[in-house]
């Protein structure tokens, strides 16, 4: 999640803000705002989805984390059908503006609330930065993967593949600034499928199959 936690005190002091543009979205101030890990995750989205569907017309994607919604919209205009996507996140607010988008979405931390059943797609801009203790704690469940910075995505992987296809496919975001991750000893094959340089971090967009 970039860092984009300053707090604007002209806005009940909520921290979370796009990154440069110094105020919170005032339609949903407390939901991630889409920021440039979200816009690099819709690119991939744009240019994957509709190969996969020339495969797999019926496809059925899950969203760890959907937020505002930017990549829920996304899989739509790419052809998927809205009856396949299913979204969540663990913020109630974004689950509610997600469903006003018209897509379903349940509320969950990674899948405690998703019932077992199969995704040919999993969809995860996780949380990914180090902790920060100089930080707010009501912005870190948006931006801190854990002290390391990449604790969540671990535990996100250690269960995704209870949950993926034959031959399903995870599309995860993972930032410079995080421990990296030894994805073939968690069980999965791995390639980089995008990738964005900011000033202070590299992002990478990775494409993973169970081995």
């Amino acid at each position: 999640m970039v860092l984009h936690w300053i707090a604007n005190p002209g806005l009940s002091g909520l921290p979370g803000s796009i990154p440069g543009a110094g105020v919170r979205n005032q339609i949903m101030p407390e939901t991630y705002q889409p920021a440039e890990d979200s816009y690099l995750l819709s690119e991939v989205l744009k240019k994957e989805v509709p190969k996969l569907l020339e495969k797999n017309p019926e496809m059925k994607s899950l969203e760890i984390g959907s937020g505002s919604g930017i990549n829920l919209k996304t899989a739509l205009k790419g052809g998927m059908k809205k009856r396949n996507i299913l979204g969540t996140d663990i913020n109630p607010l974004a689950v509610e503006h997600c469903k006003k988008l018209g897509f379903n979405c349940v509320e969950s931390d990674l899948f405690e609330n998703i019932k077992k059943r199969q995704f040919d797609l999993i969809v995860f801009n996780p949380p990914y930065l180090p902790l920060d203790k100089k930080e707010p704690k009501s912005s870190r469940l948006e931006t801190t993967g854990g002290k390391k910075g990449n604790e969540i995505i671990i535990r996100f992987l250690e269960k995704a593949k209870e949950y993926l296809s034959e031959n399903g496919i995870i599309f995860l975001i993972t930032s410079s600034l995080s421990k990296d991750i030894n994805f073939e000893e968690l069980g999965y094959v791995s390639k980089i499928i995008g990738s964005k340089k900011l000033f202070f971090e590299e992002l990478f967009v990775w494409e993973l199959m169970e081995k």
